[in-house]
């Protein structure tokens, strides 16, 4: 706000909305046209009467607060030359007020600023609650359908209704709306408001709710309660009839039970009659009729009506239901060929299952549950073991769900054993040491005696025989030891089937004794290599003193080299060697070859 005097001007600005226990701030802001020595700054506020109460006050050198006031203990001020700051803590609703700044110049001149704050407190969440009854259509003019309440809010919040999220205004015999207002000893506010609306069929199904509005500062927000349905009473206008059971068509001896409902709500209480009898009341479970073990004399139309009381017309709503109860009857079935037959692989055979009813019938044929055909004939050509089993049919009839009846037949097929597997032969690769499984799966009729012939590994036994009507299943395990053959036969009076597995065993080689032996040799090359080495060198050496002269040959086979001096013991070496190459240089003078037994040398230093 902006004051102007003749010589001393005022503007007043700060915090004008605040929350309720915060703090506003309020700024006087003054000016002189001249300077002045002494400037006295007082605010004031008005009480509840209109008398103004002054509540602080400044000079250039002082300032204070005003003593037992309500703002004695909830206000600082502060502030220079040409502006000065009140702060109010902890605002109370009290607080929304005028505050007045008056500046007193004294011979500059004095004038006053006016500055309104406004206090804030959100209400609570509206709390809606929904009428414990029902409300009947028929009522003439609008009836309570619920109330909202929101508490504890500042300034007043306004309340507002909604159907389906479509506004609820004010409309004469259709839509009344009740509000009341109080407000406690600190100023908060309390708003109840109560809803008056006239139903229709169509608010079976409707949500009501409440909308609050509140101001904050600076703008103004809404919160939705929770959505409440009323029950809706409005009467019959109509209603359906129809048996719950049996499923289908009726026959003699069924329990038959007919359901009556009318739309109405809450739902009417029905009464059944024959219309064959119309004057006589039939005993019901209230909307249910139970007649049990009926005959063809319960067959003619049912009818049921609504006893509503709020009916507009004030007629009963009626509803019929024609009932038939049939004569029944479905013979045991009939298979062909009875029980079991036997048929030859290759063979082709025909079974028919048949029920005499009096009603249409239907034939389904079955094999370990998975249906194969439809109709009572049951053809099967070609037989091969896989079609050996037992075969089902049931007879149904379709116009009287759940009588049925059932009929079987085993067929078995002869013929010579036959292997499962493919292959007739199997070759196999196994260490020496290790077990192998074999196994043989034979089947034929009758069934097949299965033996084996292991011829090879010794050590072999059956873990596993498994029969049944028609076929064998053996495992036998053998423990590697050589080349091995295993041979199942499988036979009967018909025929025979082998199967052969041809084992090819593998021998266990030790890594040691292979490096031993390569060890081994590695020492022999080398010994054989010195050796021819060393007698190389010693025939080289003897060939050199040959041609020297400095070894003569007498017939004796023996000859002397000495020397003069000699300084150790004599070194003698005696050589012995086949007819080899190097026993040329042992020859005599006169030529002749010397036994290889006399051939030697000694050598003497």
């Amino acid at each position: 706000m902006f004051a102007v005097g003749a010589e001393v001007s005022v503007e007043m600005v700060g915090d004008e909305e605040v929350y309720k226990n915060q703090s506003a701030e309020i700024r006087c802001q003054y000016s002189f046209s001249e300077n002045v020595s002494t400037v006295m700054v007082q605010w004031f506020v008005n009480d509840h009467r209109g008398k103004r109460i002054r509540i602080a006050y400044s000079d250039l050198t002082t300032r204070g607060r005003d003593e037992h006031t309500n703002y004695t203990k909830r206000i600082h001020v502060a502030g220079d030359i040409g502006e000065e700051i009140l702060t109010i803590m902890n605002v109370e609703l009290s607080d929304e007020r005028e505050f007045f700044c008056e500046v007193d110049g004294l011979t500059g001149g004095n004038e006053e600023g006016r500055f309104h704050l406004k206090v804030f407190d959100p209400p609570e969440h509206p709390v809606i609650e929904a009428i414990q009854f029902g409300v009947s259509v028929t009522t003439g003019s609008p009836s309570k359908i619920a109330t909202c309440e929101t508490s504890k809010g500042f300034p007043q919040p306004n309340i507002t209704w909604y159907r389906n999220h479509n506004l609820l205004s004010h409309k004469n015999g259709q839509v009344h709306v009740i509000t009341l207002v109080s407000k406690d000893s600190t100023g908060l506010f309390t708003v109840q408001s109560e809803l008056q609306y006239r139903v229709s069929k169509e608010d079976k199904d409707a949500h009501f709710f409440c909308e609050v509005s509140y101001f904050v500062p600076g703008a103004v927000r809404t919160v939705e309660s929770k959505k409440v349905n009323i029950s809706v009473y409005y009467p019959t206008t109509k209603v359906e009839m129809w048996m719950e059971s049996p499923r289908g068509l009726v026959k003699e001896g069924d329990t038959v039970e007919i359901r009556c409902r009318g739309d109405g709500n809450p739902p009417p209480p029905i009464a059944f009659t024959r219309e064959q009898h119309l004057e006589e009341d039939l005993e019901a479970d209230n909307d249910l009729l139970v007649l049990k073990d009926v005959t063809r004399g319960d067959s003619g139309t049912y009818l049921c009506r609504s006893l509503d009381v709020d009916s507009t017309d004030g007629e009963d709503v009626v509803g019929n239901l024609p009932l038939t109860v049939h004569l029944k009857y479905l013979d045991p079935a009939v298979v062909v060929p009875k029980d079991s037959e036997v048929m030859q692989k290759g063979e082709n055979l025909t079974a028919t299952c048949n029920a005499l009813s009096s009603l249409g019938t239907n034939t389904v044929w079955s094999k370990n549950g998975a249906e194969i055909t439809k109709g009572n004939v049951l053809h099967l050509q070609d037989a091969t073991f896989d079609t050996a089993g037992h075969y089902h049919c049931v007879v149904t009839v379709p116009a009287l769900p759940g009588l049925h009846t059932r009929g079987s037949v085993h067929i078995i097929v002869q013929g010579a054993p036959q292997l499962r597997e493919v292959k007739k032969e199997m070759n196999m690769s196994e260490r020496v040491g290790k077990w192998v499984n074999l196994t043989c799966d034979a089947r034929g009729y009758p069934r097949p005696i299965v033996t084996w012939s292991i011829t090879g590994s010794p050590d072999w036994r059956e873990v596993v025989r498994k029969e049944t009507e028609e076929s064998v299943q053996s495992v036998v395990t053998l423990k590697v030891s050589r080349d091995t053959v295993g041979t199942c036969n499988a036979t009967n009076k018909i025929g025979m089937e082998t199967k052969s597995y041809f084992i090819r065993s593998i021998p266990i080689v030790s890594t040691t004794a292979k490096n031993t032996a390569v060890d081994n040799s590695g020492i022999i090359i080398v010994v054989i290599v010195l050796s021819i080495l060393i007698l190389a060198l010693l025939g080289s050496i003897l060939y050199f003193l040959y041609k020297k002269g400095k070894l003569p040959c007498g017939r004796s086979g023996k000859q002397e080299i000495t020397k003069e001096k000699t300084n150790k013991d004599d070194i003698v070496m005696e050589m012995k060697a086949e007819k080899t190459e190097d026993s040329v240089l042992l020859k005599g003078v006169n030529g002749d070859k010397k036994p290889p037994g006399d051939q030697y040398i000694e050598l003497r230093k």
